[in-house]
């Protein structure tokens, strides 16, 4: 479930979240609904340690309160595909992450939603952190085609992909031609995930 109520403007390189109030009272139905987790998003354009940092630090402290109610956090900072310099703002990414993840208390897990890295295999400490349950990829505006490719490259991560997924899907389609198409980019995601050369 998505929780967060969308973006503040742009400042040091980065949105950050807007206050999401009542959480707690959507997060009580969500745990009478059966829900597993929630996801909230923030953004990052450029490797500004300071702006990714606070990104950071918001995600986590969203995550502890949703944690609290006994769902999954999925926290999902996501790198533009178009930032100047992906990779930097990656790497400050990567090391604020682990930080946050060291200083988890016990018992504790959440998921990572994260843009696909321009280094192959940048987040695998991620993925086998002791906190991590699962480091899932965002598509990020990749086509599906590139998301994939690049998605290939990084072992452990699996796709989160709604974009990508949905790209050659028209409201047009026929029913079958539909069916076919979502079937045929479901495979090709699926392979892309679980399939390493």
């Amino acid at each position: 479930m998505k929780v967060d109520k969308g973006l503040e403007a742009e400042n040091d390189g980065v949105s950050l979240m807007k206050p999401i109030p009542a959480l707690d009272a959507l997060l009580t139905r969500a745990v009478k609904l059966g829900v597993f987790g929630t996801k909230m998003r923030s953004v990052i354009n450029l490797p500004s340690k300071d702006g990714i940092a606070a990104v950071v630090a918001q995600q986590f402290d969203v995550a502890a309160q949703i944690a609290e109610h006994g769902l999954m956090p999925i926290i999902e900072p996501e790198v533009s595909i178009k930032s100047p310099d992906k990779a930097g703002a990656e790497a400050i990414l990567l090391a604020e992450l682990t930080r946050k993840l060291d200083a988890l208390p016990d018992g504790r897990k959440v998921m990572l939603k994260l843009t696909i890295p321009d280094v192959p295999d940048l987040y695998a400490p991620l993925v086998n952190h002791k906190r991590v349950a699962r480091v899932v990829a965002l598509s990020g505006g990749y086509t599906r085609a590139d998301a994939c490719k690049r998605l290939f490259a990084n072992h452990g991560m699996i796709a989160s992909f709604s974009r990508a997924l949905a790209e050659d899907l028209r409201h047009s389609m026929s029913d079958a031609a539909f069916n076919a198409t979502l079937t045929k980019s479901i495979d090709e995601i699926y392979r892309a995930s679980t399939v390493k050369g």
